[in-house]
């Protein structure tokens, strides 16, 4: 048997129209070629669908069944098709999307507004991780997309890797330190004034951002003294504000009102503390090529 859907799209414009000459105008074709297609849907089903006689024209039981069930089937094909574009549009999914924690203080949560505007059927859920287990969880197909502070990672680590690593955000770290300490009068301080000073910092082996802030400050003419490590940004904050030690701490960090913390921009050769973005290079994903145009509009 070989039906396909043209039939009975033909067989439905008949039946709707019941008249063969309404719907060959209705479809835009000639009478002779439809009435063609009836034949053959009608050989094809074994089954009479119209009753014709001179002075009528009627569906049979087995048209009307058919009718309704190619209104149906035809239906769901639209709806199908029309979910199927907006999947490729990246219009319906799911998007997973690593982040170390401090990105939340920055730009991210407008981003998200902003995808979840455009795009309000894609279900997105945040993965708050460090950047080696967001590495870890891009290969793996455990997340879509990974924000982290990491300087550049190697090309060839991300190729071997199938992924695509670009700049997301462009930032500077600055100096948090606590409210009560001489430094704190100054508007601006340069990265050797902290020398001497208790350093807080993330775990040193957590990632690589906490081993570049310290070649930075050796750039700067010193070696920090760690004082004490700690997995999240929140917990060095916490300590500034007891007056433990002071922290570098990217910009936007500054946005929240930490107690007793304030936070010095560095005048000459800020450390970087730009936020980029990784997802895999190969996989056909509609959904990150949206969120991605949202984050890099076209034109930009």
């Amino acid at each position: 048997m070989s039906i396909d859907l043209k039939q009975l799209r033909y067989f439905l414009a008949v039946a709707e129209e019941k008249s063969f000459s309404r719907a060959a105008e209705r479809l835009h074709i000639s009478q002779p070629p439809l009435s063609q297609q009836i034949m053959k849907l009608e050989s094809e089903l074994g089954v009479r669908l119209f009753a014709r006689t001179t002075r009528s024209f009627e569906l049979t039981v087995a048209g009307k069944a058919l009718m309704h069930e190619a209104a149906d089937l035809l239906g769901r094909m639209r709806m199908t098709i029309d979910t199927i574009r907006q999947i490729d549009r990246g219009e319906v999914g799911r998007l997973r999307v690593g982040i170390v924690g401090s990105a939340m203080w920055g730009p991210i949560p407008g981003l998200l507004e902003q995808f979840q505007s455009r795009f309000p059927r894609v279900t997105w859920t945040i993965h708050e991780l460090g950047p080696n287990d967001q590495w870890d969880a891009l290969r793996a197909r455990q997340i879509d997309v990974g924000f982290w502070r990491e300087p550049r990672i190697d090309e060839d680590a991300l190729r071997n890797a199938n992924l695509r690593q670009e700049l997301a955000f462009q930032e500077s770290f600055c100096v948090a330190v606590n409210e009560r300490h001489p430094l704190a009068r100054h508007d601006a301080i340069e990265l050797a004034d902290i020398a001497g000073e208790p350093m807080l910092t993330l775990h040193l082996d957590q990632s690589a951002e906490p081993r570049y802030l310290i070649q930075c400050c050796v750039a700067a003419g010193f070696e920090p003294t760690i004082f004490q490590e700690a997995a999240e940004p929140q917990t060095l904050l916490a300590m500034v504000g007891a007056g433990l030690g002071v922290a570098l701490m990217p910009q936007t960090t500054s946005r929240i009102g930490w107690p007793g913390v304030r936070f010095l921009p560095i005048r000459t050769n800020a450390p970087s503390a730009n936020l980029y973005i990784a997802y895999p290079v190969q996989d056909d994903a509609p959904v990150v090529r949206a969120f991605l145009n949202i984050l890099h509009p076209a034109g930009d």
